[in-house]
């Protein structure tokens, strides 16, 4: 399925899950074309990609980079890899008293509100041929798997994405029929967004970017058009709502 990702898009390219992506999908000899938009310029080691900055909240650049993307050929994979647990002043909550107006606005707006301003301009440009749009998911977006509470804006704002991605795939199917949308749980990667909540998790189910994506790489290339709408986990395995 590969020979057919010639024009790739990555958004959150400078996270390590989004250059995991991206270095890995270079070297494919399928893929002719990779467009990265980050807040920052990036470096890649690779003629196919293209490194463009963008201000993703200002929804006239987002349009713009759909534009720039579909300029030359229509685009057969989108993967939306931005996504925030915490910051320096945004952290998961552990208790009711820490719920606040600044959290669930600022975990929104970057977990579901920018994935779906995302797809509102990429999506007419994916090709009528084959294209899939992944966007990063999480487990703790599953109403049903929620044992432990807390987390409450991040989790959320990960189930608000998961009821968005459903929406979209109902709508696309009577767009494009060959579209294909998928939230993608990647597991646990050692990365920044992870790092503070490391301590617990067996060494080996944390995953290095490179890891985490070969695994979601191959669960992407087995989807089927039944698939769309759905939730899947690094190891292809479902994800109820």
């Amino acid at each position: 399925m590969t020979n057919n990702f010639e024009n790739i898009v990555v958004t959150g390219a400078s996270g390590a899950i989004g250059k995991a992506f991206i270095n890995n999908l270079s070297k494919y000899q399928g893929v002719n074309k990779i467009y990265a938009f980050s807040r920052t310029k990036q470096t890649y080691y690779s003629s196919k990609v293209t490194s463009e900055v963008i201000n993703y909240e200002n929804e006239n650049e987002i349009e713009d980079a759909a534009k720039l993307s579909s300029l030359k050929a229509k685009i057969n994979l989108v993967l939306v890899a931005n996504g925030i647990l915490h910051n320096d002043v945004v952290y998961p909550e552990k208790k009711l008293e820490e719920i606040s107006i600044q959290k669930f606005q600022e975990i929104f707006y970057v977990n579901t509100i920018l994935p779906s301003l995302i797809a509102k301009h990429f999506i007419p440009c994916l090709s009528k041929e084959m294209a899939i749009m992944g966007f990063m998911s999480a487990r703790v977006g599953s109403v049903s798997d929620n044992k432990l509470g807390g987390w409450y804006a991040y989790r959320s704002s990960k189930a608000a994405l998961n009821m968005m991605i459903k929406n979209l795939s109902i709508e696309v199917g009577r767009r494009n029929k060959k579209a294909i949308l998928v939230g993608l749980h990647p597991g646990t990667v050692d990365s920044n967004l992870s790092k503070p909540f490391q301590n617990n998790v067996p060494a080996e189910k944390l995953f290095s970017p490179e890891t985490s994506v070969d695994h979601l790489l191959k669960v992407l290339f087995n989807l089927k058009l039944e698939n769309t709408g759905k939730i899947y986990a690094w190891d292809g395995s479902e994800i109820e709502p």
